[in-house]
């Protein structure tokens, strides 16, 4: 069973950076990506950035595009979302996932294991 552990979100102001991180652990042998999500209340998971395990190829959503980086420490197998320039509408939950097989990296519902999130907030 895999498990992911995210960490780093907090409180901060409109303009700041902030680093998330998502640890993986348990058999990775099959995991082809590990993927960043974040949710507010009331609406789905949406896709923010994700970087295959083997290659260390990333994709990130337009929305955060220039603003947020996604990369991985292969010795540690963390995989860490960099948030710059951080604004109101990124308040959320963010959460990271694994997922199996080629299918669509972008969409949750192919995520097999997902860690607890953290809760990120934004103050303008």
């Amino acid at each position: 069973q895999v498990h992911l552990a995210e960490s780093g979100g907090g409180r901060v102001q409109t303009g700041a950076s902030l680093t998330l991180s998502c640890d993986v652990a348990g058999p990775t042998t099959d995991i082809t990506s590990v993927g960043w999500f974040r949710q507010t209340p009331g609406k789905e998971r949406e896709f923010v950035a994700r970087i295959t395990w083997n290659g260390g190829h990333t994709y990130v959503d337009d929305s955060v595009k220039g603003r947020f980086t996604i990369s991985r420490d292969n010795d540690a197998n963390t995989v860490y979302l960099q948030m710059n320039d951080i604004r109101p509408e990124d308040t959320a939950v963010y959460y990271c996932g694994a997922k199996r097989g080629i299918s669509s990296s972008i969409n949750p519902e192919y995520y097999a294991f997902w860690g607890q999130g953290t809760q990120v907030t934004v103050s303008s």
